[in-house]
């Protein structure tokens, strides 16, 4: 199972900007190619997908409720994804959570199932 480990959250004033980082161990599902994802949940609110990319290729895909503003990519050399987060608005606050896909995933988002999950960081904009 992939291993991962999330950072770089914190507090910040709206339309500020934030990066978020999420380290993954590597592993043949990383290595053929598997989804990774960040994922949101704000307090009384379900878990909603934010944006995901592929280990192997260039496809990305991010949520219409933060396109334009959020930004998904990866650095191969130290198996990292990152969420970069600009605009940010007092609705994105939430804790946010790296995922990894998983064949007995149970959270549908881009195409793909995760079910593999970080800790979590928590993301604050205030107004």
């Amino acid at each position: 199972q992939v291993q991962l480990v999330e950072s770089g959250g914190g507090s910040v004033q709206a339309d500020g900007s934030l990066r978020l980082s999420c380290a993954y161990s590597k592993s043949r599902s990383t290595a053929r190619g598997t989804c990774m994802g960040w994922f949101r949940q704000a307090p009384g609110k379900e878990r909603e997908g934010v944006a995901r990319i592929y280990t192997v290729g260039d496809f990305s895909y991010v949520a219409d409720s933060v396109k334009g503003r959020f930004i998904i990519s990866r650095d191969d050399a130290e198996n990292t994804i990152y969420l970069q987060m600009n605009s940010l608005k007092p609705e994105d606050t939430a804790m946010y959570y790296c995922a990894a896909a998983a064949a007995n995933g149970a959270i549908q988002f881009g195409g793909c199932l995760f079910g593999t999950w970080g800790q979590g960081t928590q993301v604050t904009v205030s107004s």
